[in-house]
């Protein structure tokens, strides 16, 4: 993986990791299609990545309940090739094929046939419980009868919150799609509007006695008895003919009361060790194909982003995945050329996962009146000459004001200044008190105090908490880590992530770093040799104020030692659910900094698997039992440390 490659596994993570908290914690922002295109990309530029191995989490607004069965991810097959890549693995007399739902994960639990509790996916191990909410939802049974006498069932029922075509359209047009109207409704503290939502359930499984069924046909026909709305189901004996009838239903769906996003394929034995996985592996999600539409090309703007121009790519406005578009990213100078596109040619654009949708095609044949995109030559800001390096086009100008600020508030971000938030560091910049990363030092509560009080409160010698707060925000950011000093100069495509790849190269002091080469970055892993020079040019070009900053004793680069010194060097750590007294990613940052490493799965040479919930039934937990890996708790993990 090479520098901007590891850049864009950063951004990736990023863009997941908040997309699953909006997606968790209300309405989702993007559509399903959009965010499986993020994961597809992260997963075949980074496929051990700890993010794809986890799900996202509820806001923690709602009480919480563990579910009875694990709500782990799917496996996803995104083209036909894709898929009988899976079904040669696992060649199955029948394949039994349900409807993909594009809604939201419940988990109904029942005890002696009543409903007790409904859960969300949350992290897929517990949820939010919603249960009265969900009672008013259509199709929620809150007592289970086979038509005739009452079903004695203890488990969890398995379903997907929707909203239907007719209702969205009818009262919340307003909402960009069914989806993001239904995930905002469920959520809802005082339940209002959930009884505008429909529940469809596929799953179940019986926490005591034997199961009510024999196979997964047998478990929809259980689940028809007892009243619920279940997915269709359709059996095929080939791999060809699961393609076949994808392909049926694509032509179709437009013509269904609910959105679905894909099909989901099974065996038809009823594997419940499988299901216990984080990611099962005997049934795979078939999803259908990104929205894609053809457009007239009528100019190209190039959008400024610290020293990096982008172009954008201006077109006919055209409906796609839900929304009408009219901008796309063309991404680099060498991808217009690539494509050949010209201002008046016809072109594709994908939803694909991107902050915007992004040209994948551009057709010129029998074109006529087509003209040349136009590259800027200067820059928009400071009048320097571009460089047009193909895959970047840029302004080489240290101290382009564009760059400057773009640098500032990167060191801010990274280093994570409370309250020195965006607006602030806009102000102080326009008004000249900042210029550099150093003067955000330098800064004094007098300083601050007349960007939080009127002329008229200092008059009276009022006293600013929002100015001392930032202060000592500041005061307390004096100590980092070399990896974050060294990303937060904002060196284009470098990240915490790929500072972390040098330093882990035991390029691990900022001498060292300042001292490297071209050939030396080159040679170590994931780098190339355009990433390298970057990088080493970023180096030179900061030089100066990152020794400043450390002899003058401004800031002081921690002293993590080497992995070898660690007191957890030589172990490894798994987390999953809550933590009290930190954020997995803090409690991830601990484990690394003393020398041990993280895994995103119980794996069989894992250390330790950290959970809260040391005696539950979560597929982790029967992992780790199985593989005779310990399972300690967070005071206990905490006892390791120095």
């Amino acid at each position: 993986m090479d520098l901007f490659t590891s850049a864009r596994v950063e951004e990736l993570e990023k863009l997941i990791t908040g997309y699953q908290n909006s997606y968790y914690n209300g309405e989702a922002e993007i559509s399903d299609a959009e965010f499986d295109a993020l994961w597809d990309e992260l997963k075949k530029l980074d496929p051990e990545n700890a993010i794809l191995h986890r799900v996202g989490a509820d806001n923690g607004s709602f009480a919480k309940a563990t579910h009875v069965m694990p709500m782990g991810s799917q496996e996803k097959a995104a083209n036909p090739e894709e898929f009988l890549a899976w079904a040669k693995k696992h060649s199955y007399s029948e394949y039994l094929v349900e409807y993909k739902l594009d809604g939201a994960s419940l988990e109904l639990q029942y005890e002696n046939g009543n409903l007790v509790q409904a859960v969300t996916r949350g992290d897929g191990t517990t949820g939010d419980v919603i249960t009265e909410n969900a009672r008013k939802m259509q199709g929620v049974m809150p007592s289970l009868f086979d038509g005739v006498r009452p079903v004695s069932f203890t488990g969890g029922i398995r379903g997907e919150v929707i909203m239907l075509h007719q209702v969205h359209d009818t009262l919340f047009s307003n909402k960009a799609n069914c989806r993001n109207a239904a995930n905002g409704l469920m959520k809802r503290k005082d339940g209002e509007g959930s009884e505008h939502l429909n529940v469809i359930v596929y799953d179940v499984w019986s926490t005591t006695g034997s199961q009510p069924f024999k196979d997964e046909e047998e478990k929809l026909s259980w689940l028809k008895k007892c009243g619920f709305t279940t997915v269709p189901l359709h059996i095929a004996h080939t791999a060809d003919e699961v393609i076949a009838f994808r392909e049926k239903v694509m032509q179709e769906r437009k013509n269904l009361a609910y959105d679905i996003d894909g099909l989901v394929i099974k065996e038809r034995e009823v594997n419940h060790d499988d299901a216990l996985r984080a990611r099962p592996d005997r049934q795979i999600a078939f999803k259908f194909p990104l929205d894609q539409a053809e457009s007239i090309l009528r100019s190209v703007e190039w959008s400024q982003s610290g020293a990096t121009y982008t172009p954008v790519a201006i077109f006919d406005p055209v409906p796609l995945n839900g929304t009408t578009v009219k901008r796309a990213s063309l991404s680099n100078p060498n991808n217009i050329r690539g494509l050949g596109v010209k201002i008046g040619s016809r072109v594709t654009v994908v939803k694909g996962g991107e902050i915007i949708p992004k040209i994948i095609r551009a057709q010129t044949e029998g074109l006529q009146n087509l003209s040349e995109v136009n590259f800027p030559k200067t820059c928009a800001t400071c009048g320097s000459a571009l460089c047009d390096e193909g895959t970047r086009l840029y302004c080489p100008n240290k101290d382009c004001p564009e760059r400057v600020l773009h640098q500032l508030l990167k060191w801010v971000s990274v280093v994570d200044i409370r309250g020195l938030g965006d607006t602030l560091v806009r102000s102080l910049f326009a008004d000249g008190i900042l210029k550099s990363i150093t003067d955000i030092y330098f800064l004094t509560t007098e300083t601050l105090t007349p960007y939080f009080l009127t002329q008229k409160s200092r008059e009276q010698d009022k006293k600013s908490l929002g100015a001392t707060k930032v202060f000592q925000s500041i005061q307390s950011k004096r100590k980092i880590s070399l990896v974050k000093f060294i990303a937060g100069f904002d060196i284009e495509g470098v990240g915490e992530t790929v500072v972390e790849l040098l330093v882990d190269a035991k390029y691990d002091t900022l001498q060292k770093l300042l001292n490297v080469t071209v050939e030396e970055v080159s040679s170590i892993y994931r780098f190339a040799e355009i990433s390298a020079k970057t990088f080493v040019n970023g180096i030179k070009e900061n030089r100066s104020e990152m020794e400043a900053l450390v002899k003058s004793g401004i800031i002081e680069i921690e002293e993590g030692g080497t992995k070898e010194e660690g007191v957890l060097f030589g172990k490894s750590f798994c987390f999953t659910g809550e933590l009290v007294t930190m954020k997995r990613s803090q409690a991830q940052e601990l484990v690394k900094k003393n020398g041990g490493t993280v895994k995103s799965s119980v794996v069989k040479d894992l250390s330790y698997l950290v959970t809260n919930d040391t005696s539950s039934g979560s597929s982790k937990n029967v992992k780790a039992a199985s593989l005779g890996i310990p399972v300690i708790s967070e005071k206990e993990f905490l006892a390791l440390l120095p």
